[in-house]
């Protein structure tokens, strides 16, 4: 029985071992706006260890913390045993895009006291859509686009207004009532691409707007077939 005791003992200490903090390194620095270097305060920073499990780097929550009222931060954060890179992850919103940087253990180490977090700026963009066509014959169109080469359905959630035929989940429009416009963000000063494939009396005409979207401001891409 004693050991049972001792065996279990021993187990248990060689598994927190794994998984306790192997000490702290102090963090300090600032997070900004990429392009334009401006200090972004009260951001949210989401801390995730990459721990290796059968080969596979796998994040674990190791803490969070906000940026000031001047977009400064200092944080203390908990090494990991066998874990030697960071994810810090920026929250995200109507202005900024959710971001990730992914620093190592030797980074934080030597350069931890002048940390620069970096986030994308956000533009309202939009996309209207009108058949003007008068032909009877029913058109289809397909639309998609990207930014900042990430594809805008995931970038940013987008509304879909139609005052005529509604689209698919796919974004396909068929019919020949189609009047449509779709709300959502672009990254600004970054490229925004957007594609459309129209089938119109059993001929493909395929076209491409590139756009690159201003700060604070609405940008628009018309399209009428």
């Amino acid at each position: 029985m004693k050991d049972f005791c001792f065996i279990t003992m021993v187990t248990t200490l060689l598994l927190t071992s794994c998984t306790n903090p192997e000490g702290i390194i102090k963090i300090r620095g600032k997070v900004l706006d990429e392009d334009t270097k401006a200090l972004i305060p009260r951001r949210e920073i989401i801390v995730q260890s990459l721990v290796k499990i059968d080969d596979t780097l796998v994040p674990v929550n190791a803490g969070q913390f906000i940026s000031d009222s001047s977009g400064g931060f200092e944080y203390t954060l908990k090494k990991v045993k066998n874990s030697y890179l960071f994810n810090f992850c920026l929250v995200g919103d109507s202005d900024f895009a959710f971001s990730t940087q992914t620093l190592g253990i030797t980074e934080l180490n030597k350069y931890g006291q002048f940390l620069n977090l970096y986030m994308s700026k956000l533009s309202d963009f939009t996309i209207t859509i009108e058949r003007q066509s008068k032909s009877p014959t029913p058109d289809t169109l397909f639309l998609s686009w990207e930014s900042g080469g990430i594809d805008g359905k995931i970038l940013y959630p987008y509304e879909v207004v139609n005052f005529g035929v509604a689209p698919d989940r796919a974004f396909i429009w068929i019919g020949g009532n189609v009047k449509s416009l779709i709300k959502t963000k672009a990254f600004a000063d970054k490229r925004t691409t957007v594609w459309w494939k129209l089938y119109r009396n059993g001929k493909r005409k395929e076209t491409t707007d590139t756009i690159f979207c201003r700060r604070d401001a609405i940008n628009y891409v018309n399209i009428k077939y």
